[in-house]
């Protein structure tokens, strides 16, 4: 059974409760204080992790896509591949699967502080990402904060505000256009993000269900907007499997180009003219 349900939680708090209860009657032969002292230990650790720190402090996740690669690895099933040897000829070289990373996330961050530029966050996927009301959680990089006038342009990278997205060089360029027109033409208006909503991209970002990719499940108009609410904590460090065991990139490494060399959307970056 998975812990995923409040009433699952509260069901087996009670449970524990009642057994707490019995063995609190029960605990007067001497032989059994012991057994009396090791449930109340399970009970104080179990109410510790289920009811306070993963709702509010810090919870695992696993990583179940390639959306985030590399920087966080997704799970791939090894298949053989062709591999062709001068002396040899052609021969069938066996690759290995590949665990998922799991990672722990701060639930508790965003309650002192707003989200940053470059966060990698966790979130209640919104419908228009999932075709509907099915409950997934997803992990992307924060990348448009409210008020941010958006562009991406293909082989060059992302646009905030008329000054190229700087990223670290693992970060995939795209190779799409982003808005288009009502004729899939790309677009010269950028996409604002709305107030109380954020933009949100996958590092691997030509294979990513991610806000360029959104659309209303009804209408099928784009909704690239993720709202606020929706962000259940932030990405702090990789815990399994332990060849990849470390910190997260902070967000320090994704800035804004400096004014002097910044670029148009549609245009190149021109050096900054002498006095």
């Amino acid at each position: 059974m998975t812990l995923d349900q409040p009433w699952k939680i509260a069901a087996l708090l009670g449970l524990l409760g009642l057994l707490r209860i019995a063995w609190g009657l029960w605990h007067r032969a001497p032989a059994r204080v012991f057994m009396v002292e090791l449930l109340d230990s399970a009970l104080i650790a179990f109410v510790l992790v289920f009811v306070l720190i993963r709702p509010f402090v810090v919870q695992a996740f696993y990583i179940p896509s390639a959306s985030m690669e590399p920087t966080l690895m997704g799970p791939w099933k090894g298949q053989s591949r062709m591999m062709v040897s001068v002396h040899e000829g052609v021969q069938e070289t066996p690759r290995r699967s590949r665990q998922g990373d799991r990672i722990l996330v701060n639930k508790f961050i965003y309650r002192l502080s707003a989200p940053d530029r470059g966060d990698i966050i966790v979130f209640a996927a919104p419908p228009q990402a999932v075709g509907g009301n099915e409950h997934k959680d997803f992990v992307k990089r924060l990348v448009g904060l409210p008020g941010d006038e958006i562009h991406i342009r293909s082989g060059e990278g992302v646009y905030i505000n008329g000054r190229r997205l700087e990223e670290p060089s693992t970060v995939a360029v795209p190779g799409y256009d982003w808005p288009l027109d009502e004729l899939g033409f790309p677009s010269e208006e950028p996409y604002r993000v709305p107030e109380e909503s954020y933009f949100v991209l996958g590092d691997n970002r030509n294979d990513s269900n991610d806000s360029h990719r959104w659309r209303d499940p009804v209408t099928g108009e784009a909704r690239p907007d993720l709202a606020a609410s929706r962000v259940l904590g932030k990405a702090m460090a990789i815990f399994w499997p332990p060849p990849r065991i470390g910190l997260t990139q902070d967000n320090h490494d994704v800035r804004l180009a400096p004014e002097a060399v910044q670029a148009s959307a549609g245009g190149t970056a021109e050096a900054p003219g002498l006095p």
